[in-house]
């Protein structure tokens, strides 16, 4: 990759070429077309500078939402805790003094003329004491008549207040002023006795809703009734305001806050937000409409558009003239690399120009015919060797010597292959070995494997040696096992002179090895050698005698042990060996339901039939 980028620096570098063989230098066009790319992008930057304002905008409506939000629930909840504890007070020193109820409900009248009620009532909504304030009365032409007829009307709503919940409803409807019904419990029991109620007119709360600037706050209740809106209309008529979004987010909301943009039933896009009181269920919720905001936004726009439109203009009109001598040469360039992608090395490509994209056609034809040549040495030298080692020999990783490896190392072999063969042809031979090899084969390279060399029929294979792996026994005994299933789909419908059924030993060992090149300078092979590889030939041998298929040493079965189901065939004198070496059939995967529970299973599995004498 770096020399290709270098030619390229070379052959963009008009002194580096022959002089006047560059007539139309492509810088000079690439100038022209920078300046169109300038012009664009300062097209680009006018909208992204609006996309920002709009941005801000939004984020500054939101936070200013918020601390309206904020600041409302604070002052809303302050004066509902006030108009509670003002009660509460009052209700207490009546219960305590009954004989005085008069004097002391007057005293709260008298301090804040707001007060319309004053009551304390038992479970069965019967009043402990009820005081109404006549100067309230009489200045808004209210009888107790209709105060009393409200109650009676609302309460099953006051009831909950039984369960120590604080009730608050709008009462305006039945009034001519903006009325609030708070009901709560005298006590902080969950099931108390005694609960307080009281009507109070809304001025205070209303004022603190007089809100200047586009923003629209109100207040709502559990039920989603309006209790404080700017509009006291809106109040007086009690609307429900459920069908709005935010009221119904907000209702359905776990936490006590959140903001989002909506739509509303007639169309009209919104940002909102709202904030829980955390008291009867209230919440302050405050609204924008999205046109208000954005109107100066979206006219900066509409002149950017302007300005856009005739730089497009020009720019189109520039670009037109040097299209057809630009886009043509790189357009084929284009689907010259998409037919390489796709493995098609052979392009027929002609430089038309005489500038740099020319000079660059002729490198690129060049640099495709190379690549062609270099994928069909890849793939022939890949035939005769493992495409992992070809492509390290094509990379020039690959020197004579070798390092120390530990890794897992596997021999398979077929039995009585001599027999079989005697029976066939020898082009029948080759024709089934190549079949039985392809199968084996896709079973070592499937688990990360790399083929070392095929000897007659037997295959010797290794796990951790050209490619470090952490589990290589693992992937060695899988390997096995995936050879078992295949063989035992591979036997279906043998079993004649022509087509026999083959039955294969396997021997795995792990252990240190030498890997790398073995040879001379002139020939190499990449294998290991090693005393471990020597045992792993030998523990294949054994098969024949132990009448299993997959056989393990020690260091390889406690690697795998706890994946992997095993039988002890004891510990064997293997030639070569000074001591006896533990080995172990594998049975199967322990994760494998129909797993193999014994030596007979397993035979019956792969097919080994064994003698009375103890022979196959």
């Amino acid at each position: 990759m770096k020399t290709i980028l270098l030619k390229l620096r070379t052959l963009l570098t008009k002194d580096s070429l022959p002089h006047g063989e560059l007539q139309f230098p492509i810088r000079y066009k690439l100038l022209l077309i920078t300046s169109v790319v300038l012009l664009i992008s300062m097209s680009g930057i006018i909208f992204l500078a609006s996309y920002f304002f709009r941005k801000d905008s939004e984020v500054r409506v939101k936070e200013n939402n918020i601390k309206i939000n904020e600041i409302l629930s604070l002052k809303v909840k302050s004066d509902l805790h006030s108009m509670k504890q003002d009660v509460h007070i009052t209700a207490s020193a009546i219960l305590r003094n009954p004989n005085s109820a008069n004097a002391i409900a007057k005293e709260l009248f008298d301090e804040d003329q707001n007060f319309l009620l004053v009551g304390a009532y038992d479970a069965s909504l019967n009043p402990k004491f009820e005081a109404l304030n006549d100067q309230f009365l009489q200045k808004y032409d209210y009888q107790k008549s209709e105060v009393k007829e409200l109650l009676r009307s609302i309460q099953p709503k006051l009831k909950k207040s039984f369960s120590g919940t604080t009730v608050i409803w709008n009462a305006s409807p039945r009034f001519r002023h903006p009325i609030l019904c708070l009901s709560f419990p005298l006590s902080e029991s969950k099931d108390t006795q005694t609960i307080l109620v009281t009507l109070v007119k809304l001025d205070s709360l209303l004022d603190a809703f007089q809100t200047s600037g586009p923003v629209e706050t109100f207040l709502v209740s559990e039920d989603g009734s309006v209790l404080a809106h700017p509009d006291a209309k809106v109040v007086l008529s009690g609307i429900n305001l459920n069908d709005l979004p935010i009221v119904e987010r907000m209702k359905k909301s776990t936490v006590d806050n959140g903001q989002f943009r909506y739509e509303s039933k007639d169309g009209v896009s919104y940002l909102g937000s709202f904030k829980k009181l955390g008291l009867g269920g209230v919440g302050v919720i405050s609204q924008v409409r999205e046109a208000k905001i954005f109107e100066e936004v979206n006219n900066i726009q509409k002149r950017n558009v302007y300005i856009l439109i005739v730089s497009l203009a020009l720019s189109f009109i520039v670009v037109y003239i040097f299209a057809k001598s630009l886009s043509t040469p790189i357009l084929k360039l284009v689907d010259a690399s998409e037919e390489i992608r796709r493995g098609n090395y052979h392009i027929e490509l002609h430089a038309t120009t005489h500038d740099e994209i020319g000079t660059l056609t002729k490198s690129f034809v060049s640099m495709g015919r190379g690549l062609e040549e270099r994928e069909k040495l890849k793939d022939s030298f890949g035939r005769f060797v493992n495409q992992d080692i070809a492509e390290m020999a094509a990379k020039g990783k690959l020197s004579l010597g070798g390092q120390r490896k530990y890794c897992t190392i596997f021999f398979s072999d077929i039995r009585s292959f001599t027999a079989i063969s005697e029976k066939l042809q020898p082009e029948e031979v080759v024709e089934f070995l190549n079949q039985y090899m392809t199968e084996m084969v896709k079973c070592v390279q499937e688990t990360g494997g790399t083929v070392d060399k095929f000897i007659g029929d037997a295959i010797m294979a290794t796990w951790g040696a050209l490619r470090d792996s952490k589990n290589h026994a693992k992937q060695t005994v899988e390997a096995a096992l995936r050879m078992r299933d295949k063989l035992i789909e591979f036997n279906q419908g043998r079993g004649t002179v022509k087509k026999p059924i083959i039955q294969i030993g396997c021997g795995i060992n792990t252990g240190f090895v030498i890997a790398g090149q073995i040879g001379s300078s002139d020939k190499m092979e990449y294998t290991v050698i090693g005393d471990s590889v020597n045992l792993a030939s030998r523990v294949e041998s054994l098969n024949k005698e132990t009448h299993t298929d997959i056989l393990i040493t020690e260091t390889t079965y406690q690697e795998v042990k706890a994946d992997y189901n095993v039988m002890s065939m004891g510990e064997i004198e293997l030639k070569g060996k000074s001591k006896p070496q533990k080995v172990y059939a594998i049975l199967g995967r322990k994760s494998d339901p129909n797993c193999p529970k014994n030596l007979g299973e397993l035979q019956k599995l792969v097919g080994i039939t064994v003698t009375k004498k103890g022979k196959k």
